[in-house]
């Protein structure tokens, strides 16, 4: 399974400082974020439930 950033959708094959944890409203949705959208707090959204997070 190829990761992509939940937000940006960019391809994490060889990102280093990228974080990946299940959504903390329903746990069902794994959310991948990359360092930029991590740093600049930019939202994602659960495919899932619909939960927003920074």
């Amino acid at each position: 399974m190829e990761l992509r950033c939940s937000t940006c959708g960019k391809k994490l094959i060889s990102e280093d400082k990228f974080v990946k944890f299940s959504c903390p409203s329903c746990g069902k949705e794994t959310i991948v974020r990359c360092k930029t959208c991590r740093t600049l707090g930019r939202n994602y959204v659960c495919k899932e439930c619909g939960f927003k997070g920074p």
